[in-house]
């Protein structure tokens, strides 16, 4: 008796990746109030920092306090919210009413969800920190950074790393409420240890070496030092490429539907 040899899966193509990213797209629309953290809170941040004395102060390095501290600290930490706590929550959500279980019998496979989300969420970013830019250069004097190649390069390992981490919540968290609890404490551990609540040199020299470590305090201080004009240190670079591949390696290999 000779066997039939049955036909090979076909890998999902352009279309079904369009239609993915329709959905998502559709998703998050949908939930106006999850747009006003990637959207509203950089303006709303850039707003309130720059009608507040000292905006304008010159640093030692010649680029003022908008430029060097608050920009740089602005994006990341909208960056963060998004990846850490806005990303798994939607993922959560996918997960308790039973979507990526109905996916997970299509040929769609857990990094093409991961992949589209991310895809969406970075497209909320961009709009958000672009319009903020937008608004300080005509309001505040907000400029480009003098070291832009190694701004962007900086900006995209730390969309990189902060979206690896949100991924990686996203597909260990037993449930929606977990999942929004664990971004949380990641996003206010990073902030606190990161310069997100005050100079990182205020901080003991151990919990410095901690803060320069995490995807926060690395890509702040990354983007800092190119709005200042300098290229990043190394450190800190490696530091969000290797928070981005392993915690993005780990969120493939350990991603649940159910």
């Amino acid at each position: 008796m000779t066997g039939t040899a049955l036909p090979a899966a076909r890998r999902p193509g352009p279309a079904a990746w369009g239609q993915l990213l329709l959905a998502e797209a559709r998703m998050v629309v949908r939930d106006t109030s999850g747009l006003v953290v990637p959207i509203g809170f950089p303006v709303l941040l850039l707003v309130m920092n720059g009608v507040s004395q000292g905006g304008d102060q010159v640093l030692p390095g010649g680029t003022t306090v908008m430029n060097g501290i608050i920009m740089p600290l602005t994006t990341t930490m909208v960056v963060a919210l998004v990846g850490v706590v806005n990303m798994p929550s939607f993922l959560c959500t996918y997960r308790k009413y039973g979507i990526l279980r109905r996916l997970s019998v299509t040929p769609a496979r857990p990094a093409m969800i991961l992949a589209a989300q991310m895809a969406v969420s970075l497209v909320q970013v961009l709009i958000g920190v672009g319009l903020m830019a937008a608004i300080g250069a005509l309001a505040f004097g907000v400029a480009a950074p003098p070291a832009l190649g190694w701004a962007l390069l900086a900006g995209a390992l730390l969309v990189a790393a902060m979206y690896g981490v949100g991924t990686l919540i996203a597909a260990v968290a037993p449930s929606v409420g977990a999942g929004l609890a664990i971004g949380l404490a990641a996003f206010f551990v990073m902030l606190a240890l990161g310069g997100g609540l005050g100079p990182i040199a205020n901080l003991p020299e151990a919990l410095q070496a901690v803060g320069e470590r995490l995807p926060y305090g690395a890509g702040n201080a990354a983007l800092a030092a190119a709005w200042s004009g300098e290229r990043p240190e190394a450190l800190h670079l490696a530091v969000l490429a290797v928070w981005g591949a392993v915690t993005g390696g780990l969120a493939a290999r350990f991603f649940r539907w159910t």
